[in-house]
């Protein structure tokens, strides 16, 4: 969305005729959204408003917060399909509560707890995505947090949970055919693939693989891969969609899954991604072809690869974090990577901190700080954002972006 702070500037002088204007009719029996305004015009200014700004509208009066909580300004703005640009985090020991960054407001702020019925249990190996306004949690495994019990073993779910950006809440959707953890998943033309990971029937891997439509919300089986995968890595390239295998990478391990969805096919390709998954570092893509990763071989180097050429190269490094009562520079581990409209995020992660006192000893510092870069200025210039809100902070253990596929204005 183009930015919004024409459109709050405008509001707030209108706020002000607001009040004038209330204190002037105060026997109306009509009260305006926007005095001055129509309402479906008023209606149309607000609904225009990034998401993160809400909260502030909420307090200019009354008619506003009624308006912004009901629910038919929810069905305007998901009708016009302004759902804004959105920046979801997992970090561990958030209790499995999502929050969410905007962008436009520099805003962050937590998401409604997800209704599952292993809500206290520790969650991973899901995949969590974006795809026609609508963001999906999926699959994965559930482990409780009682020490007690330190051998029992996971429960692997086949459930997928949907977040309504317009709404604010989360609802169960259909669920896939086989429960997995650990999987390939990507979006590609709006339809959700998902492809190997393991469950307690499969644990050496699964070659099954198969595809959500989000409109129709429906799961439909692909043909199996011909090699199973686990622990692999799921990205829309051009149209396909690729399951990377944990060991790509690696010298005699030098293939990919890929499926073509106008002919429902895959086939074997020798890889050409620089990477491990076992690193935890996601592929992200900017625009149709722009993809980056990060490399962890000793310093955390970001690259990019030359789509004419086939060939990677470094643009720059993940910066070291100051911390303000420590005089060297650390470096940061654990922290999510993610792209949203033309830039790279790197959020939270943790850092070793060497203490002093007594014998010496490095504590771990749980980091919830932002940094963002646009790839294409070089070199890199980074520059810091608000950082994650409450319990936030330390490992990232999900993270996607969602992107308002509509413009209101043309850019």
């Amino acid at each position: 969305m183009t930015s919004c702070y024409f459109f709050l500037q405008l509001l707030f002088r209108i706020t002000d005729l607001y009040f004038i204007f209330n204190s002037m009719c105060m026997e109306s029996v009509h009260q305006s959204i926007i005095p001055g305004l129509p309402d479906d015009l008023a209606l149309r200014c607000l609904a225009m408003v990034s998401h993160g700004y809400h909260g502030l509208l909420e307090t200019v009066s009354k008619t506003w917060r009624d308006l912004i909580r009901n629910l038919d300004y929810a069905n305007y703005k998901a009708r016009e399909e302004w759902c804004g640009n959105w920046l979801f985090v997992l970090t561990e020991g958030s209790n499995n509560e999502w929050v969410a960054y905007d962008p436009e407001a520099d805003r962050w702020h937590p998401l409604p707890k997800i209704p599952t019925v292993h809500a206290d249990w520790k969650h991973f190996g899901f995949s969590s995505i974006s795809v026609r306004n609508r963001f999906f949690v999926i699959g994965g495994s559930y482990a409780p947090h009682d020490p007690a019990f330190p051998h029992q073993r996971p429960f692997i779910t086949n459930e997928v949970m949907q977040f309504d950006p317009f709404k604010k809440q989360w609802t169960n959707v259909a669920t896939m055919r086989t429960p997995r953890s650990h999987f390939a998943c990507s979006a590609v033309c709006g339809k959700i693939y998902v492809a190997g990971g393991r469950n307690l029937s499969c644990i050496r891997g699964l070659a099954l693989a198969e595809v959500y439509d989000p409109v129709a919300d429906k799961w439909e089986e692909l043909p199996p891969m011909r090699n199973p995968q686990m622990d692999c890595l799921g990205l829309s390239y051009k149209g396909k969609f690729h399951v990377l295998s944990d060991q790509v990478g690696l010298p005699d391990q030098n293939t990919s899954e890929v499926f073509s969805p106008s002919d429902g096919t895959w086939r074997t390709v020798e890889d050409i991604w620089p990477f491990s998954r076992a690193m935890q570092f996601a592929v992200q893509v900017i625009g149709d072809n722009r993809v980056y990763t990060v490399v962890d071989w000793g310093e955390s180097l970001i690259k990019t690869r030359d789509t004419e050429k086939g060939e990677w190269y470094n643009i720059g490094s993940v910066p070291s974090v100051n911390l303000p009562d420590h005089s060297r520079q650390l470096e940061a581990f654990g922290y999510g990577f993610a792209a949203l409209r033309h830039e790279l995020y790197v959020l939270g992660g943790k850092a070793l901190k060497w203490e002093q006192s007594g014998a010496g000893r490095f504590d771990i510092v749980k980091l919830g700080l932002v940094r963002v870069c646009n790839p294409l200025v070089k070199p890199l210039k980074w520059r810091e954002t608000r950082p994650m809100v409450g319990s936030a902070r330390g490992t990232v253990i999900g993270c996607a972006s969602m992107e308002e596929e509509s413009s209101i204005f043309p850019r």
